[in-house]
């Protein structure tokens, strides 16, 4: 529910700051205190278009702050998280729009900045806004579909026929992709049976090419440094090699290292490097030798077998380490194609079955939305005599189609309207005026309860036109919805303020000898909310007559 409204700089408001609680709370005042641009204001907070005449002339920017307190399974914890938006379960929901004098906005979550459509979407899970000229909450016909499935306890049906529907798109999307694979792969089947043949001969392994190409650049030039690779081995290792007289002079240097070890060591220590190094360049020297040493067939076949495989990459236009995989895919084609149509069957059988659960799975739902808005029908036209709507009819127009199935089932839900006898029934944001949609709106409110709405409900002047025994009848049921839901009403009507837990006035009040008016947000109790409904009942001069019947009223409420 809204917990503290905060308003700062906007029109006629350089600063107002209120506090909210449960239940029924009014807010009332003169024609022109500024009722409407306190709900303009609390709009903009909610996600409504901003507007640069909102900001108070004099000042850069305005700004409205709204906080909310919301239990850890509702709604609006769904679309913080699936925005980033971390906030602990015992945390308030702040929602805080600027506006600046040029025109543009921004908008924050517990001081982080988000888009103007997260924050609206926040709103329409937090607050609804209703009043004569105001359809946003009932303009949707999904918004009715979603309404009836509450009251009639079907949430859980109207989810699974959802997950029905899905899992039914997918079978038909997988029988249809696996169809197109069949008839591209059977296109192809004879061009496809000689290039898994073809690449079966030649068995292209990754990283071949690399290998074939190195070894063939080797033996290739192979010839030219062979000579010089054996000149050198015999300078090291053949007859003249000078290694063996250094091996016979390092040892009989060490022979005489005990006697004069300063002189003779550093020498020792240099010739064993020298003969180590001497011995290493012999090993790489065989080893060159050995592979330089090749058979004429073999750079025959080496070539061959590379020239193969790039003429192959080519015919396929892949790279050649990619044609092992090119030979597995079309492999895969081919099987497709031989066991193709026994999975096509297997695919289609579960498409047929995902159908039949969801039609059983819609139907069901489509019947218990029938019998649900029967009962919500009745349960609305017993809330309408009273709001003086006695020779009006209320109805939930069901449109079934099982063609037009859909997430959502096989059901349009509108809810319609008859106003008078022998006029012809419409929907009811068609037919009905602005006053009576206002106590259509109640009247739903108050029989769909906490079921299908938002924690805040704001109606705004819903009274407008009537008196009497109908705006007592609109306090009365405004009193009962607030008993679920939190409920502000902007009133003109003193049987609704009777009514209230909690009273605010809304007031100008001058602040420089007349030059400059504020509006005023106060809180009233007892004797000054009395003085009010007194007011509101008498007009300019308040009469002991008032007072009295104000008295009675508050009374009578309570």
């Amino acid at each position: 529910m809204l917990a503290r409204l905060s308003i700062r700089d906007i029109v006629l408001i350089d600063r107002l700051d209120i506090d909210f609680a449960a239940h029924l709370a009014v807010l009332t005042g003169e024609t022109g205190a500024g009722k409407s641009i306190l709900l303009d204001a609390f709009a903009l907070a909610l996600g409504g278009r901003g507007d640069q005449t909102l900001v108070r002339q004099g000042v850069e920017q305005g700004q409205v702050t709204a906080v909310f307190e919301v239990s850890a399974k509702h709604p609006a914890r769904a679309i913080l998280a699936a925005n980033d938006i971390d906030i602990a379960a015992q945390d308030e929901l702040i929602l805080r729009r600027v506006q600046f004098g040029d025109g543009r906005t921004r908008a924050f979550v517990n001081d982080q900045p988000v888009s103007v459509n997260v924050m609206k979407q926040l709103g329409s899970v937090l607050v609804e806004i209703h009043g004569q000229h105001d359809d946003r909450a009932l303009v949707d016909s999904a918004t009715h579909r979603s309404l009836l499935d509450a009251y009639g306890g079907l949430d859980a049906d109207a989810t699974g026929v959802a997950a029905l529907w899905e899992a039914r798109r997918a079978t038909e999307e997988a029988v249809e992709t696996h169809r197109a694979n069949i008839e591209r792969a059977q296109r192809e089947a004879e061009w496809l049976r000689h290039a898994v043949d073809e690449l079966r001969k030649l068995a292209p392994q990754p990283g071949e090419e690399t290998a074939l190409s190195t070894r063939r650049g080797v033996m290739m030039q192979s010839e030219k440094v062979a000579e010089d690779l054996r000149d050198a081995f015999n300078a090291i290792a053949g007859p003249k090699s000078a290694v063996p007289g250094l091996s016979q002079v390092a040892r009989r240097l060490e022979r005489r290292a005990t006697q004069a070890p300063s002189l003779v060591e550093p020498s020792v220590k240099a010739l064993e490097v020298a003969l180590q190094a001497l011995d290493e360049t012999r090993s790489n020297l065989e080893q060159a030798l050995r592979d330089a040493d090749f058979d004429p067939v073999e750079l025959e076949h080496n070539e061959e077998r590379l020239f193969a495989l790039r003429a192959a990459a080519r015919k396929y236009n892949v790279p050649v380490d990619d044609l092992a995989a090119l030979a597995r895919k079309y492999n895969d084609d081919i099987a497709l194609i031989d066991a193709g149509e026994a999975r096509l069957k297997e695919l289609i059988a579960a498409a047929s079955k995902a159908r039949a659960d969801f039609s059983v799975a819609a139907d069901a739902l489509s019947k218990a939305r029938a019998k649900a808005a029967a009962k919500l029908d009745r349960a609305v036209n017993a809330e309408l005599p009273p709001l003086k709507l006695e020779r009006a009819k209320f109805s939930t127009e069901i449109a079934t189609d099982p063609a037009s199935a859909g997430p959502n089932g096989i059901d349009r839900v509108e809810f319609w309207v008859q106003t008078n006898p022998g006029t012809k029934p419409g929907p009811m944001m068609k037919i009905a005026s602005g006053g009576e949609l206002a106590r259509f709106l109640l009247a739903l409110k108050v029989v769909l309860a906490d079921r299908g709405s938002a924690p805040t409900l704001v109606f705004d002047e819903i009274d407008t036109g009537v008196g009497g025994a109908v705006a007592d009848a609109i306090g009365m049921r405004l009193a009962r919805l607030g008993r679920n839901v939190q409920v502000l009403a902007v009133t003109h009507a003193p049987q609704v303020a009777a009514r209230a837990t909690r009273h605010y006035v809304i007031s100008k009040d001058a602040l420089e000898k007349g030059q400059r008016v504020a509006t005023r947000v106060i809180e009233v109790a007892e004797e000054r909310r009395r003085e009010e409904i007194a007011r509101m009942l008498a007009g300019a001069e308040i009469t002991a007559e008032a007072r009295a019947a104000a008295e009675r009223l508050i009374k009578a409420a309570s």
